[in-house]
């Protein structure tokens, strides 16, 4: 205990903050430096401790990834390399069967505890069909959902998503915050890279220059095993 004066109440220690903890998940197939720049700028848009990026080794509504599991998630621990707060999870690739969103953020609801300020991060259009998810209410009950928004978009949503966050919505990070989950959230994130996996892709396939797009050893790998050249 720490020493205090004598005829004086002892401190009270505060308590520790609850932890701030978001997945981002994808294919990361591969992964590029929008993927990256975008964990970045969530980290500090919401003040949070990690960024999981959690790549999915069956994702249930894409196609079939170009390469393996184990090598998206061998480009994503090259990618992030010593970036802080960005993690390298693989808990999607040890489970059998599709890689369903509400699994991992029970996942790590047990892990980080029930206090914990868990976010689960999509992209736009990835909102637009969350009510075709299995276990969309699950979601909320697990975590807040945070759509970094695309500027360009303003038509309706679909009356199933609207019914799905309906009361949900907030409008900053701090009321977000106050509660370890339930919450909606929409971000507009500074940099916006306009990158695409597809694009990388198709670079790579026809042996064009992807430099600028990736993180430099996330290419060097990709050029000196060959990958996504046929």
């Amino acid at each position: 205990m720490t020493p205090h004066a004598p005829g004086l109440p002892a401190r009270v220690e505060d308590p520790p903050a609850a932890p701030r903890i978001a997945m981002l998940g994808g294919t990361f197939d591969p992964v590029h430096l929008g993927h990256l720049r975008s964990a970045v700028e969530l980290r500090e848009a919401l003040a949070l401790d990690r960024v999981h990026m959690i790549p999915a080794s069956v994702p249930p509504l894409r196609g079939e990834p170009r390469v393996s599991p184990e090598t998206r998630l061998t480009l994503l621990r090259l990618g992030i390399g010593d970036t802080p707060g960005l993690v390298a999870d693989p808990r999607e690739l040890h489970r059998e069967g599709p890689s369903w969103s509400a699994d991992t953020l029970a996942s790590l609801r047990e892990e980080f505890g029930a206090e914990a300020r868990l976010v689960m991060a999509l992209g736009h259009d990835a909102f637009l069909r969350l009510a075709e998810w299995r276990d969309p209410e699950r979601l909320f009950a697990l975590a807040h959902l945070v759509v970094v928004d695309r500027p360009d978009f303003e038509a309706p949503l679909p009356a199933e998503l609207d019914a799905l966050i309906a009361g949900r919505e907030v409008g900053d990070a701090d009321t977000l915050m106050a509660s370890p989950a339930g919450g909606l959230l929409r971000l507009s994130l500074p940099s916006r890279m306009a990158i695409s996996a597809t694009e990388v892709r198709r670079r790579l396939a026809e042996g064009r220059s992807v430099r600028y797009l990736l993180p430099e050893a996330v290419e060097r790998h990709l050029l000196d095993h060959g990958l996504y050249r046929d």
